[in-house]
């Protein structure tokens, strides 16, 4: 049986209001100092999903349930159903633009973004990361695109853009970076173009979809992304 994507969300808000949940909720809610002011589940999602709450009060709380994530046990399986939940918004962005972009089966999408998605967050490195939401939903969209763009190599299919050919921007700035200052910090390096590559490298569009983003017309988007691509191999070359 396949389930659609509105089947998982709807299987995980189901496993969040019952009583086995509830006491994995408890366990959890006592290990991190953060979580002790949220009486249950739906106060606490409701406070990761409101757009007015400290973004750094959010990560200190994500960082709590990846931690109790990590374990095998009860506790482990409702903090693991805490952050799903959580980054559900960005997740859903995610399955919308894999489905745009017809990077596979829509039941099979569904299943790789969750699954995906629960062993970035199982085997994320705390240490190494500065916004936790941000990596997580950067690197299963990454990861979805690179593994269609492998199988579209193996077809003989040559996609507009892969990011394993044409390189990444992690060799000349920290992806684990905030989303802006992730921007600031690329366009000091190539310009007004590094809302673009961003849009194509980090988000999976492809150069025609960025460029109409930010009004530019197909042609010009990819001469501008590829002069953008020449500035950063520049700048890695004068740096070595």
């Amino acid at each position: 049986m396949s389930f659609t994507w509105h089947d998982f969300h709807g299987n995980l808000m189901h496993s969040s209001s019952t009583l086995n949940f509830q006491r994995g909720f408890a366990t959890v809610r006592t290990s991190h100092g953060a979580l002790t002011r949220f009486p249950d589940p739906a106060a606490l999602l409701d406070h990761l999903h409101r757009g007015d709450a400290p973004a750094d009060k959010k990560n200190t709380i994500l960082t709590g349930l990846i931690e109790s994530a990590k374990s095998n046990d009860r506790a482990g399986d409702c903090a693991l159903t805490l952050v799903l939940l959580a980054l559900w918004p960005g997740l859903d962005g995610v399955f919308r633009r894999s489905r745009a972009r017809r990077l596979g089966q829509i039941d099979e999408l569904a299943s790789e973004i969750l699954g995906r998605a629960t062993a970035a967050i199982r085997d994320l490195d705390l240490s190494k990361v500065n916004w936790i939401a941000a990596t997580i939903i950067k690197n299963v969209e990454r990861d979805i695109l690179r593994s269609h763009n492998r199988e579209a190599a193996r077809q003989g299919i040559q996609d507009e853009f892969d990011t394993d050919l044409h390189g990444g921007i992690a060799d000349f700035v920290d992806p684990d970076l905030s989303p802006e200052r992730l921007l600031a910090e690329l366009t000091d390096l190539i310009g007004v173009d590094a809302e673009l590559v961003l849009r194509v490298v980090i988000d999976g569009y492809t150069q025609a979809e960025a460029g109409k983003e930010i009004g530019l017309s197909e042609p010009a988007a990819r001469k501008r992304f590829q002069r953008a691509l020449k500035r950063l191999r520049d700048h890695a070359e004068q740096k070595s």
